[in-house]
């Protein structure tokens, strides 16, 4: 059964979001966390199958995109460490009392893996799991599309961002607009290899984590991937970078594990999940 809900963030904002209830008596909890741009409609398949498999599953937008977004982006205050240090902290702080007792797990795709070290209470969280999560520094990004990310971030979205009050991303194809301070932080970040900058949340993560990504993925490839991972330093981590021929696959790019057609993959990360749950 799925239920469309209103999840408090820290500060009291209210994210839209959907609950999907387990199958069987739940055995842990779930919160999918989002990428930039990106609706939690991407993660509704992916949801019910682990539902079936016995997880409670969260889904949520971000402050500021989907159904979490106001009538005008216009002056509408948010930045991508709102997104983890209040949103993402208030999606555990609402599962956490909804399913007290129960283990508490995430799965981030691009910054939700990213979000994770920011969250305040990321010591609630017992195992995660990251899906093409990555540092953004274009620099990152292999020869020549690099200097196409280079442009992005040090021109067009800033740009852009200045001139129209917002980031219109989904006019240029490149997902769902962006509030202002959004699109401002997200840019700098990415000219620069320290990219967040305080990595301290990260580094005192202390969960299994399993790391997933995908070759192909021009938005996180492998350097980007690891770089991440590396800041991610005392968890316990399983590293898998896989080729479309090695997950069955003819392409995954960044979106393709949250399709149709990735059965074998989401298979692989529920068994792991099964796994901690009985740890």
């Amino acid at each position: 059964m799925t239920l469309p809900i209103s999840i408090p963030a820290r500060d009291g904002f209210r994210l839209a979001g959907s609950h999907f209830r387990a199958e069987s008596p739940a055995r842990a909890v779930l919160l999918i966390s989002p990428a930039t741009g990106v609706k939690r409609s991407l993660y509704r398949r992916l949801a019910e199958y682990l539902a079936g498999r016995g997880f409670a599953v969260v889904t949520w937008d971000w402050r500021g995109t989907g159904e979490s977004r106001p009538r005008s982006l216009r002056g509408f205050p948010a930045t991508m460490r709102n997104w983890g240090e209040l949103d993402l902290t208030g999606v555990i702080e609402w599962a956490a009392a909804e399913y007290a007792g129960l283990p508490l797990m995430v799965l981030g795709h691009s910054f939700g893996g990213q979000a994770l070290g920011l969250a305040t209470n990321r010591d609630r969280v017992a195992a995660a799991v990251t899906v093409a999560a990555q540092v953004g520094y274009w620099g990152f990004r292999p020869t020549p599309m690099r200097y196409a990310y280079a442009a992005l971030w040090h021109a067009l979205m800033p740009g852009l961002t200045h001139a129209v009050g917002w980031f219109p991303a989904a006019a240029l194809r490149l997902g769902e607009d962006l509030p202002r301070g959004v699109a401002l932080e997200w840019s700098r970040w990415c000219r620069t290899p320290e990219y967040l900058g305080d990595w301290s949340g990260h580094e005192r993560l202390k969960v299994p984590l399993y790391c997933l990504g995908f070759t192909d993925d021009p938005f996180a490839p492998p350097r980007a991937i690891l770089a991440l991972h590396e800041r991610y330093r005392s968890a316990r981590q399983t590293r898998r970078i896989l080729t479309p021929r090695e997950a069955g696959l003819r392409r995954i790019g960044h979106f393709g594990f949250f399709r149709p057609g990735a059965e074998r993959l989401w298979e692989e990360v529920a068994t792991w999940l099964d796994q901690q749950t009985s740890g």
